[in-house]
C-alpha cells in the first residue's frame, strides 16, 4: 500500500519512512503543498499523510485540491490543536486527524483503520464490535446474537459511523447525512441519538468504548483493536 507523506519537517519524514516502510507500506515524500498535489496526481496514493502548515500552499488547500479528484482517505497529522483548524481540515474532506506529537502505534492503527476502507469488497460489510454485529446490507443490528431495535434516525446515524469505521466523522457531516439539510445545525440531536445508540450498543454507556465523542468535533466508532479517544 501506497502512502504519501506531505510535510516540510524532514526529520519527521524521515522517520515516518523509516517507520512505515518497516510496516510494508510504500512511502514517497512531497516537502510543500504544490509538490504534494503534483506527487498524488503521479503515483495515486492509497493513503495520505498531511501537514496543514506547509508551505507554497496549506493544508486545507491540498485537501481542497485533492478531493476534486481522489477519494483516497487523508489523515491530517499536525501541530495544530485548535478545534476550529481541526473542523475545518474534516469539513475540507480529511478523514481523520493526529495531532503532534503522537505516538506511532495510534498513528498505524489509524492507517489500519482506512486502509480497510479502500479495500474492495464483494458487498457491503458486516461490521463488528464487543458482541455487536453490524449487517450493513440487512440493516440488522445484533447484539449477543439478540436483534437490537433501532429507530430509522439511529441507524443511519450508526450506519454512516460504520462505513467510516475508525474515522473521525464530523458533526456537521453527519446532520447533513442524517437530516439532508444544511439547514439543521443543533447538534444536540446528535447528542441526544448517540446517547440511545450507546444505551443499546455499549456494555457501559457512561463509559463508551467503541461510540466515542471527540470533544467539538464529532463521533467515531471504534472497533475491537483500534485504538481511540474517548469524551463523554
Amino acid at each position: 500500500m501506497k502512502i504519501l507523506v506531505a510535510d516540510d519537517d524532514p526529520q519527521l519524514v524521515r522517520a515516518l519512512r523509516i517507520t512505515l516502510a518497516a510496516h510494508g507500506y510504500d512511502v514517497v515524500a512531497a516537502p510543500d503543498g504544490a509538490a504534494a498535489i503534483a506527487l498524488a496526481a503521479q503515483t495515486h496514493p492509497d493513503i495520505v499523510l498531511l501537514d496543514l502548515g506547509m508551505p507554497r500552499l496549506d493544508g486545507v488547500q491540498v485537501i481542497e485540491a485533492l478531493r476534486g479528484w481522489t477519494s483516497a482517505p487523508i489523515i491530517v497529522v499536525s501541530g495544530r490543536t485548535g478545534s476550529a483548524d481541526k473542523v475545518e481540515a474534516l469539513d475540507a474532506g480529511a478523514d481523520d486527524y493526529v495531532t503532534k506529537p503522537f505516538q506511532i502505534d495510534e498513528l498505524l492503527a489509524r492507517l489500519r483503520a482506512l486502509s480497510r476502507r479502500t479495500t474492495p469488497s464483494g458487498g457491503d460489510p458486516v461490521v463488528s464490535f464487543a458482541d455487536v454485529v453490524i449487517d450493513l446490507s440487512m440493516k440488522e443490528v445484533t447484539r449477543a446474537g439478540a436483534r437490537v431495535h433501532l429507530t430509522p434516525t439511529e441507524w443511519r446515524m450508526l450506519e454512516y459511523l460504520a462505513r467510516n469505521p475508525g474515522a473521525l466523522v464530523t458533526r456537521q457531516t453527519l446532520l447533513k447525512e442524517i437530516w439532508a439539510s444544511q439547514s439543521v445545525t443543533d447538534s444536540g440531536y446528535l447528542r441526544l441519538y448517540m446517547s440511545q445508540l450507546r444505551r443499546k450498543l455499549e456494555a457501559d454507556p457512561a463509559r463508551p468504548a467503541h461510540l466515542l465523542t471527540e470533544s467539538g468535533m464529532g463521533y467515531r466508532l471504534v472497533l475491537d483493536g483500534v485504538g481511540g479517544e474517548a469524551s463523554g
